[in-house]
Formats: structure tokens, sequence, C-alpha cells
């Protein structure tokens, strides 16, 4: 039984499914030489992240397909739907990654909050010479604490950048279309935890009352973007934003505009609309901290993700493991 991990898989995840009596490949294959490998090879199933895509005609074309996994949240990338509807077994990875993206978007909020992403780029250059030109420029910082974070989308993620900014003592208030749960519980190292009940607000509420922004919301199904001049024109003057959900949420030539106004303080992005080729002038920019979509990258993230996909292969495949 043969796996092709397209977009990698954790070594802790290749010997969960190896011990069960799977193959596992993690050569990459071309997305235009998807179709050909699936069926010359034999594979029973295919894993991807973002960068492999699983459209209609690769589930046409591959008939003998048992299941395709996600190594992730959102599955934009794949034809969910008809892919269960030819009976193929679609599933992600939802709670694996969680405190890793919670924990990039605190620190692109630090950054923004302290300049960290452009003295970084200073310094090096013109450290030397112009160390007092740049004392003066980036000692205008500003504290977390005490500052209100709206959050987008009420996730799983969410919750998680809720639980840091709460211990950062920051205020929170969160909206949410498919209004769940809003009490999560905070897990104090060595003391126990405690429930806090994160108020549900309305997005103008949200977006009249926040200080910094972070985005936890799939892409709309017509692409458009979820925040555009209309959303950006109710926010605080000087608000920063963060977006490590999907590239497009945002309109980049809105964000760009409101960025050079300053109606935006700082933007700090881990995804872009045009991966992996984004616009170099919001690359370029001054007031935005980057990174390039490593939201799940961290080895913690991803081991938990090569558990939790194995786990669900051998109940698709009823392999029980050894």
């Amino acid at each position: 039984m043969k796996i092709l991990a397209n977009d990698g898989l954790s070594q802790t995840g290749i010997d969960q499914l190896t011990n069960a009596g799977f193959t596992v490949v993690t050569d990459a294959v071309a997305q235009d030489q998807l179709i050909d490998a699936i069926n010359q090879e034999n594979y029973v199933g295919v894993l991807v992240r973002s960068a492999t895509t699983v459209r209609k005609e690769v589930v046409d074309a591959c008939p003998d397909l048992k299941f395709v996994g996600r190594g992730g949240v959102g599955m934009d990338n794949i034809d969910v739907e008809y892919a269960r509807s030819k009976g193929i077994a679609v599933f992600n990875t939802p709670g694996a990654s969680s405190q890793s993206v919670a924990e990039l978007v605190m620190s692109h909020m630090f950054s923004l909050a302290r300049s960290l992403y452009d003295s970084n780029r200073q310094m090096p250059q013109n450290g030397h010479e112009k160390f007092k030109d740049l004392k003066k420029k980036y000692g205008k910082g500003t504290e977390l604490r005490g500052k209100t974070l709206g959050i987008v989308g009420f996730g799983r993620i969410g919750q998680a950048t809720a639980s840091y900014a709460l211990g950062c003592g920051m205020k929170v208030v969160t909206f949410d279309k498919n209004q769940g749960s809003n009490v999560i519980d905070l897990e104090i190292a060595g003391y126990g935890e405690i429930s806090v009940e994160i108020p549900f607000v309305s997005l103008n509420e949200l977006l009249k009352v926040s200080d910094i922004i972070s985005l936890h919301v799939p892409k709309q199904t017509d692409g458009s973007p979820v925040f555009g001049d209309s959303e950006i024109a109710k926010m605080k003057d000087g608000v920063l934003i963060i977006n490590a959900s999907r590239g497009g949420i945002i309109d980049e030539d809105a964000l760009l505009t409101a960025l050079d106004s300053g109606k935006i303080g700082g933007a700090g992005l881990d995804v872009f609309m045009n991966e992996p080729t984004p616009r170099q002038d919001l690359l370029d920019h001054p007031k935005v901290s980057l990174t390039p979509h490593v939201g799940a990258a961290t080895g913690e993230a991803q081991d938990r993700i090569g558990v939790e996909l194995a786990d669900q292969i051998m109940e698709v495949m009823n392999i029980d493991a050894k």
C-alpha cells in the first residue's frame, strides 16, 4: 500500500504509517504529472499541504484513489465534496497546528508594535553609522498590554490566539458567523486551568473597537476578499492587521492604499494572493512584517499533523495500530 506525501510528511507520521504496513513516498511530483504518478505507482492515497491541488480532474482520472489527506486546516486546494461523492475519503488536521499559527500571529503583533521587522532590516546596513537616527526612528513603540484584539473567526486557531493574547494582558473580542462556544480554557503552566468567556460582537463593532485585528477565516466561495475598502474604512486609524489565514482574505490593493495613508498602521502577513510569487510592492512596503506561509511550520506541529494523518488513514483503511 503506497501513499504519496507530495508536500512532505514528518518522520513521526512516516514511521507510524510504515509500522502499519504502508510505503510512504515523499518525492514531490509536479502538479501536471500528478495523475500519471498516482496511476502508475498505484498510490492508495495522497497527502498534501497547500502546494498541491486535488481537483475534479484528478478525482476522475484516478478511480483507485482511496483517500486525500490535508496536513493543515483549510481544504480549498481540494474539491472536497466532489471527491467524497466519488467515494474518496477526504480529511484534514484542524487542531494540530493551532498553537503554532497562534504563536506566529503573536510574533507579528510584537514585531509590528516595536518595529522589529524593520529594525532587523536596517540595523545590519545602517546601524554602525546611523545608530542614533535608528534609535529615534524606532523609539515610538507601543505595548500590547491593555490593547484590544479583535479576532475574526473563532475556531481552534482563533481560540489559541485569544489564549496567548489574554496572557499578554490584552482585551479580546471576537466575531464568527457560526457562533460556537466562546469559552476558552487557559492552561497556566504549573498552576492549573482557568476558563475565560470571550465576548462575541458584531463585525462592525469589532472593526470599531479593535487596536489589532487577526483574521482566521476561510476564503469566500467566489474568491472575493473578506476585507476590502468598506471594512477598512470602519477600522480605527492606525490599526494593526494580521493575516495568517489565507491569501486573498484581504484585498491587497486596499491594504496598500490604507498602509500608505496611515489608516492601517502596519500589517503582519504570512499568506499572499499569488503564492508562491507574491507581489513585490507588498513585500517592499515599510509597514509590513513578513513571513513566507510558515504558520504551521514548527517541529511540534508537523509531528502532530503526521500522527493525526496517520491515525485517520488507518481508520479509513480499517487497519489497527501496531
